[in-house]
């Protein structure tokens, strides 16, 4: 199983404090509960440290490119679709489809689309429950705008939930990016927004389970882009 880079010290700090307790457990009950408190707290201890483990895993996947389509940037299920006004930088009614992550979830993040990075901004902010509707715009987040080779624009958000404190984005504005390659990571529970032009065909609904870069979100109407140069 690989490993993302984003887990690397949270599984040695949380490996160490692991190791720590346990040998605080044998030193101060070993004398008292005997054997099986130290048998019982070193598997509790074991399996929350692979949790940790698998929480950072990262698959590998099929890299799919059509230009016509707009991928699911996130492991998840679809909480919301429906047209909003968006007023942070396109300003215009755009369809937003928002997923989210459990912590059982992949958090790996991957471009829903191909082009250009046309504008990035991070925002503090702060820690609602990532399915609250207030979390698109109260929660710490970032906003990445992608402009297709057509001139249209694609808006995504990573928005951190109750538990997510790190939002880690790779992208930065003039980049040239392929569709469904990595770009970011969001570390425990949270969401994803995806706003596109209102007039693109919803392929999923509410409730629906979507697995990221592989399962379609939307089809954007009078699309000729190549996102995959």
């Amino acid at each position: 199983m690989k490993i993302n880079k984003e887990g690397y010290r949270i599984i040695a700090v949380s490996g160490l404090i692991c190791l720590v307790l346990w040998l605080l457990i044998y030193y101060f009950q070993s004398h008292h509960f005997g054997m099986s408190l130290l048998i019982t707290s070193a598997v509790i201890l074991i399996a929350f440290w692979f949790f940790i483990i698998a929480f950072f895993r990262e698959p590998k996947r099929a890299k799919i490119h059509d230009p016509e389509l707009v991928f699911s940037p996130c492991d998840g299920r679809v909480v919301v679709t429906e047209v909003v006004y968006e007023d942070e930088y396109l300003k215009q009614d755009m369809l937003q489809i928002s997923i989210f992550m459990s912590i059982t979830n992949i958090h790996m993040n991957w471009l829903p689309v191909g082009g250009v990075i046309d504008y990035f901004k991070y925002h503090p902010g702060r820690f609602l429950i990532a399915w609250h509707p207030k979390s698109s715009t109260e929660n710490e987040r970032t906003t990445t705008v992608v402009k297709l080779d057509n001139g249209e624009k694609i808006l995504f958000r990573q928005v951190a939930g109750l538990i997510a404190r790190r939002i880690v984005s790779y992208i930065k504005v003039g980049d040239q990016v392929k569709q469904n390659d990595v770009f970011g990571f969001i570390k425990f529970g949270s969401r994803i927004d995806v706003l596109v032009p209102k007039d693109s065909e919803l392929l999923v609904e509410i409730g629906d389970p979507v697995v990221g870069s592989q399962t379609p979100l939307l089809r954007l109407k009078n699309s000729s882009v190549d996102q995959s140069k």
